[in-house]
């Protein structure tokens, strides 16, 4: 009788224990398991975007490395008084932040392209926040900013990316859904052809000319107008509008 007493007893606190279980799944073992779980908030990153949510007639154009320094493209960012958006990387620039500091001063902003342009995809995360804060470190000795735009070289990025970001002080990493050819034209990254409103757009350094910097833009700017768009300041749009995040990379 006595065995079959303590047999029961062991049955039900077996049971009670395996309740218990059932009823409180996700404890402080499971986070112990889990080691990125309340390391990094994923409510943090930023988003990732190539066009922005705006009815207004406007796209955005932005401009890669640093390559070209072309003195005209200084007259036409300042007689059309165009708020493009310059994403430097410190090895392309070299000895040339004169030019874009001439440009900051005719309207344009300048933002975060890495220090030496590597391909950040799977790194290691000391790795790229070394490439973008050390990128963020040199716009501000130079401009005293502190830009809040990044663009990934080569529009490649991982989850590491945007966790070294968002430590860098980076608020939108900015792809593109359409980008100027070296022959003029337009490739769309996603979607059908053609500019629409919040599209933002990548000119990438030419490696040889002509047509120069300023011709190219000219010849956008004939296309964007003749849908009856105009070139707005991403930044300021980033702000007030949600964005739209780009395909999964």
């Amino acid at each position: 009788m006595r065995r079959q007493a303590a047999v029961l007893l062991c049955a039900a606190l077996l049971a009670g224990c395996s309740g218990v279980a059932a009823e409180r799944p996700g404890t402080g073992d499971d986070r112990a398991r889990d080691p990125a779980r309340g390391v990094h908030d994923p409510r943090r990153l930023p988003p990732v975007v190539d066009r922005v949510a705006t009815r207004e007639p406007v796209v955005f154009l932005t401009y890669d490395d640093g390559a070209e320094r072309d003195p005209r493209f200084v007259g036409l960012v300042r007689e059309r008084r165009l708020p493009v958006s310059m994403f430097l990387t410190d090895s392309v620039v070299g000895p040339g932040y004169g030019h874009f500091a001439r440009l900051r001063a005719v309207g344009a902003s300048i933002q975060n392209h890495t220090l030496d342009h590597p391909a950040l995809r799977g790194l290691p995360y000391a790795g790229q926040r070394a490439e973008i804060c050390g990128q963020q470190h040199k716009l501000r000795s130079r401009f005293g900013i502190v830009p809040r735009l990044f663009r990934p070289p080569y529009g490649t990025y991982d989850t590491t990316t945007l966790r070294a970001a968002a430590d860098c002080g980076i608020t939108a990493v900015v792809l593109w859904r359409a980008s100027l050819n070296a022959d003029g034209e337009l490739a769309y990254a996603r979607g059908e052809p053609g500019l629409r409103p919040g599209d933002i757009v990548s000119v990438p350094s030419a490696e040889t000319g002509p047509p120069t910097l300023a011709e190219r833009t000219a010849r956008l700017l004939r296309e964007i107008e003749a849908r009856g768009l105009r070139v707005g300041r991403l930044e300021d749009h980033l702000e007030k509008t949600p964005a739209r995040r780009a395909a999964a990379n």
